[in-house]
């Protein structure tokens, strides 16, 4: 091939120019035809207006967030101060209850009969136990089940032909939970082997 004939083959740089502007024109995929750069026509004290205006919305946005954020965190402290200081505030509605009846059981005691107020005071106490149950206070009661150390507190060990080795005998004390987490262990008698 002669020189002449690559140089016909090769483009000038005239033809990429053009090339490459019919390019930038060219209808996209769905039809539309590409913008120019807009900043290419706006000057530059626009350009900078512009900014300024963007920056000015950026700085009120973080300003709100900041406040915001602050507003989120002093009522999360109110609401956490109020939590400790009136947390048990249903379970003391509920223990009121409990109080009159034994108000009244001291104020009648002298002059009513034994058997009456042994029966009001097991009324007071499923009363107590009642609102117990209800803000979870469960009672730990294990007779007859093996011994648990994380549930029970060993008072005594206590030979037994009729129970198990290491079961509990007898229950000196309950023990109470709070949704699951021991408030007081039982305090119990535990069995073992006949001597």
């Amino acid at each position: 091939m002669s020189d002449k004939q690559q140089q016909k083959e090769l483009p000038n740089d005239d033809a990429a120019e053009e090339a490459a502007d019919h390019a930038e024109t060219t209808v996209l995929n769905d039809g539309e035809v590409p913008q120019q750069d807009a900043d290419l026509e706006q000057s530059p004290e626009e350009q900078l207006a512009e900014a300024l205006a963007t920056a000015e919305e950026n700085w009120a946005k973080y300003l709100r967030a900041v406040a915001e954020l602050d507003n989120l965190r002093k009522r999360h402290t109110r609401e956490l101060e109020n939590a400790r200081r009136f947390g048990v505030e249903g379970l003391a509605a509920e223990l009121l209850s409990v109080a009159d009846s034994l108000e009244m059981a001291l104020e009648t005691g002298s002059q009513a009969p034994a058997e009456s107020l042994l029966e009001g005071g097991r009324a007071t106490l499923k009363q107590l136990q009642a609102a117990m149950e209800k803000f979870g206070v469960q009672v730990v009661s294990p007779e007859g089940e093996p011994f648990d150390p994380e549930y029970h507190e060993a008072m005594s060990m206590q030979p037994s032909d009729t129970a198990e080795p290491d079961t509990v005998l007898t229950v000196v004390q309950r023990g109470y939970q709070l949704n699951g987490r021991l408030l007081r262990p039982a305090r119990v008698i535990v069995a073992k082997a006949p001597d």
